[in-house]
């Protein structure tokens, strides 16, 4: 999409739309927007679109989650792909290693939730940092043991099926990690970092962006940037970048992956396409300098975002409790089904209501949810049915959907 040609002039009297003008009085003249049909923008021929830095990043995840089901690895080890610094041998990949960003630095980092809350970022980084060494100290030594009630150890799904690789109280400490990740890294950053205000309009940036005063030595300014940044933690890892919905859900591991999960639910079809257009209309809007509509977009993303968290604590959850209803419980598959729904719980903490600076649950409250589905001596051994539909119940209320609709 050419930015010389990209905005026309409407009419409109109470909301965005693209159409014709209106002869009513009380119409209001406004830009209206070609929204662009694939993530291209361009200046002088060049394209404008950057997020280098999150692809980087999910290559990193997606190494260290590998890594953590590889019972010979070490904490030194893995906790140096996870705190990588530039230049240190961490990776196979010469380019991760020489690359100067980490997983690590940007957990827990957004503006909006953690430049003023030190305390915060430091516990939950110690929370990734705890899961690695527990999953060191305590799984990988038991990986050939029978998993019981307050032992680590192996569980092998019914039939045949994959081996789970468990802690005492039966938590998958890799999944914990991994979907944890998708709150603290991925979500975080795009929902409370760069798609934040005062992000995008920090300094000089909305006078750069009106004048098209790039950054130096680029092609885009800042304000282009950061929202590309963004969009960089749910499409960084596409097979095409620029029009991703067409692989949604097979990229990564993290938001990628799961927004195509909840695409495929009947309930929830056209939620990939609402994110993946509300980026297309607010980068066209920074383009052609329409703030409002900018942030407008900004709230859809975060909304749908934070629903497809909420969605998956849901469906895990539910996983869990139908399996435990069974007459024979398949401990290896509920309990994987449950580490998982634990990592998307603990996302919770970094889900954004729209027209807010908050989450959909604050950190005491995803604590309270976790105590609620841990607490018993033994963990996920002694969890209940009442107690996974009552989590349920909670999560499901804040948010437009019900449990039926989530956990099927």
């Amino acid at each position: 999409m050419k930015i010389n040609s990209l905005v026309k002039i409407a009419c409109i009297s109470t909301a965005f739309v693209l159409g014709a003008c209106s002869s009513d009085d009380d119409a209001t003249p406004i830009i209206s927007i070609d929204e662009p049909t694939t993530y291209v923008f361009e200046r002088n021929g060049e394209s404008t679109v950057s997020f280098g830095g999150q692809t980087t990043r999910i290559a990193m995840a997606e190494i260290i989650i590998d890594q953590l089901k590889k019972e010979m690895q070490t904490e030194a080890a893995l906790d140096a792909m996870f705190d990588h610094q530039e230049g240190n041998a961490d990776f196979d990949d010469a380019d991760l290693n020489a690359s100067s960003k980490s997983v690590r630095s940007k957990t827990a980092a957004s503006k909006d939730y953690f430049s003023d809350n030190a305390t915060d970022a430091s516990a939950i980084k110690g929370d990734f940092d705890g899961w690695i060494k527990s999953q060191v100290d305590n799984v990988f030594p038991n990986w050939e043991v029978s998993a019981a009630a307050g032992t680590a150890g192996v569980i092998q799904e019914a039939g045949g099926g994959s081996n789970r690789y468990v802690n005492a109280k039966g938590l998958e400490l890799n999944q914990a990690f991994a979907k944890g990740l998708i709150g603290a890294l991925m979500a975080d950053q795009a929902l409370n970092n760069y798609l934040s205000t005062d992000v995008l309009d920090e300094a000089e940036n909305v006078a750069n962006n009106n004048n098209g005063t790039v950054e130096e030595g680029k092609n885009y300014t800042k304000m282009e940037h950061k929202w590309d940044e963004a969009y960089g933690y749910l499409y960084g890892a596409a097979t095409d970048k620029a029009n991703p919905n067409a692989t949604i859900g097979g990229d990564d591991s993290f938001l990628n992956k799961y927004i195509g999960r909840v695409e495929g639910d009947t309930d929830f079809a056209g939620i990939a396409k609402e994110i993946f257009d509300a980026f297309k209309l607010g980068r066209a809007a920074i383009v052609a300098k329409q703030y409002t509509i900018r942030d407008q977009q900004a709230a859809i993303i975060r909304e749908k975002i934070s629903e497809v968290i909420a969605v998956r604590a849901v469906y895990y959850l539910q996983q869990g409790k139908n399996g435990l209803e069974e007459n024979t419980v398949d401990h290896a598959s509920v309990f994987h089904d449950l580490s998982e729904g634990y990592g998307f719980i603990y996302s919770l903490q970094f889900t954004r209501k729209p027209g807010t600076n908050a989450p959909y649950f604050t950190k005491t409250e995803v604590e309270g949810l976790i105590n609620q589905l841990m607490g018993g001596t033994n963990g996920l051994w002694d969890v209940t049915p009442a107690t996974l539909q009552a989590i349920s119940d909670t999560i499901a209320s804040e948010f437009s959907f019900t449990v039926a609709q989530a956990g099927s």
